[in-house]
């Protein structure tokens, strides 16, 4: 038999509880690994097979996060006509984002995540450092 600790709460706490929507900051993972985007290909394919992610944050030169790539965009850079070895992260990422905010709400970033496909979504602070990464439940 295990114990279970529960915490009675004011009839009040939960009323409120209903009106504050959750935020991402109340729901993202830690920032895990990152990678800068003069990186190789090679070399953030090695990192993250070192870290066992499923997910890189790629920054720039000053530490601003610039985006995130996942095991299956490795996989379809890797595939591709135009991979060599010497193919850096900058040169495939695109555009920079999409970004959440810490006070983006939980249902617009499950929309927006949705919409776009994302299994995954870094969340940056206002100057643009990674705070960490919000990964849809499967």
């Amino acid at each position: 038999m295990s114990l279970v600790q529960m915490q009675l709460r004011p009839a009040h706490a939960d009323a409120h509880a209903d009106l504050v929507p959750r935020t991402v900051d109340d729901a993202m993972e830690a920032a895990g690994p990152q990678v800068c985007d003069d990186m190789t290909v090679e070399v953030a394919l090695a990192v993250m097979a070192g870290s066992r992610a499923d997910h890189l944050l790629i920054c720039d030169e000053d530490g601003l996060c610039t985006g995130l790539i996942t095991r299956e965009q490795f996989r379809a850079i890797r595939d591709s006509a135009a991979y060599t070895d010497r193919l850096r992260l900058r040169d495939v990422l695109g555009d920079r984002g999409p970004f959440a905010s810490p006070m983006t709400t939980m249902a617009e970033a499950e929309h927006a995540m949705r919409y776009r496909r994302l299994d995954a979504l870094p969340v940056v602070a206002e100057q643009g450092s990674a705070l960490g990464v919000l990964v849809l439940a499967r």
